[in-house]
């Protein structure tokens, strides 16, 4: 990315800010402001909003005056000075590149909790291992991102695996990282569960959509839902397997299901299940009216489905991991799968970066 033209975005950005904060500070001041608590709440917390994000680039900016004027006073022979100022510009160096990082994730919902599903292909056994080798690097990715992992709903393979699996990852920019890993991941190596020792291809698709907010929530009614109860599978102690505590939701004109089995009461359960129906439902909302404006204007959206694969893991004959989309490697298989993640991340979206621009 172009440091100039992402300095004079930033700026751009960093004005605009202001301008809406200072509306904002306008309108509280307005008589009867604080009579609508709902307004005033999503007013105020707007503001925080904005002010968190101005807070990191206004320390760039006070460094950098702090600098500029040590760097005014510098004298050829003052040799502990001149390393003093070094040393801090490059502290300040690395604060605009994270800052730069940042920038990428202006999506609508990039700051948004995740909400990602990883589902078995073709393949059975071979297929649900891979399924449970994706849950797990996601997991350690996010496990050391600081972020909480609640398990929806899981499915266990017959024999090694998992057969599907719904994950609510929170944290700050969970959706805006993971959005870069919704496809079809695919697995070459040597098979663990054939006694012949032959090469098997595995594929699991992923999923990520944004944990939609209060106020983009799709409304739910009761007529287009059928609620079931039934007994949670799998481990889980005695409770889940002696209370009908799991939910399914199945909203009848859009034919989505959603179950969740894995919080404690039949209650919690519900609430969750109806927590990921909404974004969802919110999600096919915005891809149809996408896939709408691409008939209108030309493209063409490409199908998740197998053979169109985002990534490759290569464990024989040789070893590398190589994503489709950006021609990003590693060859550290083991390290990525571990949840070392983060250089597709970055390369994904500094891909994407020219087109949210436009």
């Amino acid at each position: 990315m172009n440091k100039n033209l992402f300095i004079c975005e930033a700026i751009f950005d960093l004005d605009n800010k202001k301008h809406k904060i200072a509306e904002f500070s306008q309108e509280m001041a307005k008589p009867g402001f604080w009579e609508d608590s709902q307004k005033s709440i999503q007013v105020v917390n707007q503001i925080k909003s904005l002010k968190a994000s101005l807070q990191p680039w206004e320390q760039c900016d006070h460094k950098y005056r702090e600098l500029a004027e040590l760097f005014s006073i510098l004298e050829e022979g003052d040799r502990d000075l001149i390393a003093e100022v070094n040393k801090n510009l490059d502290i300040l160096s690395q604060d605009l590149a994270r800052l730069e990082f940042k920038a990428l994730l202006s999506g609508e919902f990039d700051h948004c909790n995740a909400i990602l599903s990883i589902n078995a292909g073709a393949g059975g056994t071979e297929a649900c291992d891979w399924a449970g080798m994706l849950l797990r690097m996601y997991s350690r990715w996010a496990e050391e991102k600081g972020y909480k992992i609640r398990s929806t709903d899981l499915l266990f393979g017959e024999e090694a695996g998992v057969k599907n699996v719904t994950l609510l990852i929170e944290g700050e920019y969970a959706y805006g990282y993971l959005k870069s890993e919704r496809g079809v991941h695919r697995l070459v190596r040597i098979s663990p569960f054939d006694a012949n020792k032959r090469r098997h291809t595995s594929f699991a698709s992923v999923d990520v959509i944004p944990e939609v907010e209060e106020k983009v929530e799709t409304k739910l009614e009761d007529k287009d839902l059928h609620i079931e109860t039934y007994r949670s599978s799998g481990p889980g102690g005695q409770h889940m397997q002696k209370s009908d505590s799991a939910v399914r939701v199945t909203h009848l004109s859009a034919g989505i299901v959603v179950q969740c089995q894995n919080e404690r009461s039949q209650y919690q359960n519900k609430q969750v299940a109806l927590k990921i129906l909404r974004a969802r439902l919110y999600q096919l909302e915005r891809q149809k009216k996408e896939e709408e404006f691409a008939r209108q204007f030309g493209g063409e959206k490409q199908k998740i489905e197998w053979g169109s694969q985002i990534r490759s893991y290569v464990m024989h004959p040789y070893s590398m991991v190589k994503d489709h989309r950006t021609n990003y490697e590693s060859g550290n298989v083991n390290a990525v799968l571990d949840g070392k993640i983060g250089g597709f991340i970055e390369a994904y979206l500094k891909m994407q970066k020219p087109e949210s621009s436009v």
